[in-house]
C-alpha cells in the first residue's frame, strides 16, 4: 500500500473564499488536477445537499462527490475537482483517500469513515 505524507491544512467550512483560493493555489493534495472532471449530483450542486459520500475509483482514479440521496443517472453532473473543494473545503481532509476506497459521513461536519470500495 502506498501512503502519501500530506501537509496539514486547516480550513473551516466557513473560511473565506479568497483564503481558500490562495490555499488551493499553493497546495493541491488530490491525485487529480484542479481542472480534472469529477462527478457530483444535482442535489449537491443546485440544492445545497451536503457531500456525504466520496468515491475514489480504482480503474481511472476519478472521483465522485455525492449526497447519497440519489443513484439516478439523470441527477449526475460533471464538475471540476476545484469546484467541489470550493463548495466544501472539508474535502481537503480526505484528499489522501486511496484509489478503490470510499469515505462517508453521517452529516456535514461529521467525521469521515473510510473503507474499501467494491468495484
Amino acid at each position: 500500500m502506498v501512503q502519501r505524507r500530506l501537509k496539514c491544512v486547516s480550513i473551516s467550512a466557513t473560511g473565506s473564499i479568497p483564503t481558500l483560493l490562495k490555499v488551493m493555489d499553493d497546495y493541491w493534495p488530490f491525485d487529480q488536477d484542479k481542472n480534472v472532471a469529477a462527478i457530483t449530483t444535482r442535489q449537491v450542486l443546485r440544492e445545497g445537499h451536503a457531500v456525504l459520500r466520496v468515491v475514489h475509483y480504482s480503474d481511472d482514479h476519478s472521483w465522485a462527490f455525492t449526497c447519497g440521496t440519489t443513484s439516478d443517472p439523470k441527477d449526475a453532473l460533471v464538475v471540476s475537482m476545484k469546484s467541489m473543494v470550493e463548495l466544501d473545503p472539508t474535502l481537503f481532509s480526505i484528499a489522501d483517500l486511496l484509489p478503490g476506497w470510499v469515505a462517508s459521513r453521517e452529516a456535514r461536519g461529521s467525521p469521515w469513515k473510510r473503507y474499501r470500495h467494491d468495484d
